[in-house]
């Protein structure tokens, strides 16, 4: 049986931070996402979905209210044993259904990923559309002066 046909997706719990912190960090190992610490993900636990087969995270994502209009993706991370196999567009479209639920009409991904969140109907627009991410996140962000992610947006309406 494939991942997808067995996942279940769910709020993040305490017992679920050092998986998800592991599957993180290797995209951040890989200069694919920034580096979250234990700290930052308990801090932020609420805000964090997790997939799992069973017993073993093998997908995580976290949303982030940036306005009344705009939530962003966050830490969108795959197991490797799970890549694709339709994990990360599942905890995407939860997110997004999240959204539509909490009336926020966009939500925004930063990514290297830009194919990836094209199928999942988002589309690339110009960072400097988005001041309520650029001046809260991005201007501590040791990328901004040479950022090379791609926004995209998704309307939920």
């Amino acid at each position: 049986m494939s991942v997808a046909k067995a996942l279940t997706v769910r709020q993040a719990t305490m017992r679920d931070v050092d998986a998800m912190l592991e599957i993180i960090n290797e995209y951040a190992r890989q200069g694919l996402m920034l580096p979250r610490t234990k700290l930052s993900v308990c801090e932020n636990l609420q805000s964090f979905i997790v997939a799992h087969d069973g017993d073993t995270v093998v997908g995580v994502a976290g949303l982030h209210i940036l306005w009344e209009d705009l939530a962003e993706i966050r830490s969108l991370a795959i197991a490797e044993k799970a890549k694709g196999m339709g994990v990360g567009k599942h905890l995407v479209l939860h997110l997004v259904e999240q959204c539509r639920n909490l009336g926020i009409k966009r939500v925004l991904a930063l990514t290297y990923q830009k194919a990836f969140f094209e199928k999942c109907g988002f589309w690339i627009v110009a960072k400097e559309t988005l001041p309520q991410k650029v001046w809260k996140d991005c201007i501590n962000c040791s990328k901004l002066p040479m950022c090379d992610e791609i926004a995209m947006i998704f309307e939920t309406v």
